[in-house]
């Protein structure tokens, strides 16, 4: 059976700097009817367990370690079995969520995951935070992308650990560059496409979204 991609929305709080804002995350389960990978475990581990209907979860993959996107995933892991997996230039972050609990692997560009005969590749896309991440699915024309590109632009950078022109970088030279009917599930908010973003490069960089 080909992977297919299912979608659950969850909700909380995100809290950084001092300040707490109330949140819709998406979370995404890619795989098939026997087991999956989980993409941003957010808020509600009892949910997203319920989402996954029986099936194993081989993986729980953070596209970056702001609290919104993560504060799950140690409850998820302990359900399931399942690692959490981050990019090392993340831990920062993923340290004031989780003091006391680590990540169970490394994510790093280029690396491969495998789910369903489904092949996620994992790219480098720093920016919105140090160590973040997008998963392009080739079979599927699909990129998850966290929160470094959104259905009208880029991730926030005006928080701690973010920069405007590494993500706007990001954006250009790793998400602009895959076919543009790649369908982009952001990490909150509605989907968009490759060729829908790529014509607004320029627009985000002269505001400085």
């Amino acid at each position: 059976m080909t992977a297919r991609i299912d979608h659950l929305v969850t909700s909380g709080t995100f809290a950084l700097d001092g300040g707490e804002w109330d949140v819709d995350n998406n979370v995404w389960i890619v795989g098939d009817d026997t087991e999956a990978i989980v993409i941003d475990a957010a808020h509600d581990a009892a949910a997203i367990e319920a989402a996954l209907n029986g099936r194993t979860l081989r993986a729980i993959v953070c596209t970056h370690a702001h609290n919104d996107h993560i504060d799950a995933a140690p409850a998820l892991a302990d359900a399931t079995g399942a690692p959490v997996l981050l990019h090392p230039d993340d831990l920062p972050l993923w340290k004031q969520t989780h003091p006391n609990r680590a990540p169970d692997g490394e994510l790093a560009d280029g690396q491969e995951l495998e789910i369903a005969g489904t092949t996620l590749q994992v790219l480098s896309t720093p920016g919105h935070a140090p160590g973040a991440v997008c998963l392009y699915v080739p079979e599927l024309s699909t990129v998850f992308t966290g929160d470094t590109l959104f259905q009208g632009g880029p991730g926030a950078t005006g928080r701690s650990f973010s920069h405007f022109p590494t993500i706007v970088a990001s954006i250009r030279d790793r998400l602009l560059a895959l076919p543009s009917e790649t369908t982009v599930r952001t990490g909150h908010g509605d989907s968009t496409t490759i060729g829908a973003e790529a014509p607004h490069l320029d627009e985000w960089i002269a505001r400085g979204h």
